[in-house]
């Protein structure tokens, strides 16, 4: 089981930036990705961004051209997201996760609150 300890969360007003960072109690492995999910109220949880062990990326469709995800090159346990221009809609509980290829696996962080407000 992995542990993922998300951070960065907040307040911030529509048009600004938020980082948030997650991190694994292991470091990925070459079939792993991290990722961000979001969830809110009342809607499913989805994809934001994932990054593979290799660096590859993936991004759901209304955040592509404002969020970037990395990760750290060296321990390849940290993942970061760099959220601009947010909008009132970026708002929800952001989940960090750990999986295998480019989709989510069963490894969940507690979940950290982004409120962008108008």
């Amino acid at each position: 089981q992995v542990q993922l300890v998300e951070s960065g969360g907040g307040l911030v007003q529509a048009g600004g930036s938020l980082r948030l960072s997650c991190i694994a109690s292991r470091r990925m492995f070459s079939s792993n990705n991290m990722g961000w999910y979001r969830q809110a109220q009342g809607n499913q949880r989805e994809l934001v961004a994932l990054i593979t062990e290799r660096g590859i990326t993936k991004y759901g469709d209304s955040v592509k051209g404002r969020f970037i995800v990395s990760r750290d090159s060296d321990a390849k346990n940290t993942i970061y997201l760099q959220m601009n221009s947010l909008k009132v809609e970026d708002t929800g509980v952001y989940y960090c996760n750990m999986g295998l290829g480019v989709t989510m696996g069963k490894n969940w962080g507690q979940g950290i609150q982004v409120t962008v407000s108008s």
